[in-house]
């Protein structure tokens, strides 16, 4: 049995079909969940770490996933790296 919220799952529903355009997709997030694209994210993004969401939609969280880790190299590389003092 799915702990997964009906929301998580409308959540999920919609990131499957949501809009690309940005402005459209906040848009979108705004009028269906009545939440800001901040919390949105904040939410989905811990949802993609739960093993309900993945049996609840496979290729879609491992998707997510992958584009979250590819950004978050990314910003890892974008840092300057520290010199030790010395």
């Amino acid at each position: 049995m799915s702990s997964l919220s009906d929301l998580d799952a409308a959540l999920l529903d919609f990131e499957a079909q949501a809009p690309r355009a940005v402005g459209a997709k906040e848009a979108a997030i705004r009028e269906r969940f009545d939440m800001s694209p901040v919390r949105y994210h904040q939410r989905l993004n811990r949802l993609l770490d739960s093993a309900d969401a993945l049996a609840y939609s496979p290729q879609l969280v491992g998707r997510l996933r992958r584009v979250r880790d590819r950004r978050e190299d990314l910003r890892r590389a974008a840092r300057p790296t520290e010199q030790p003092d010395g």
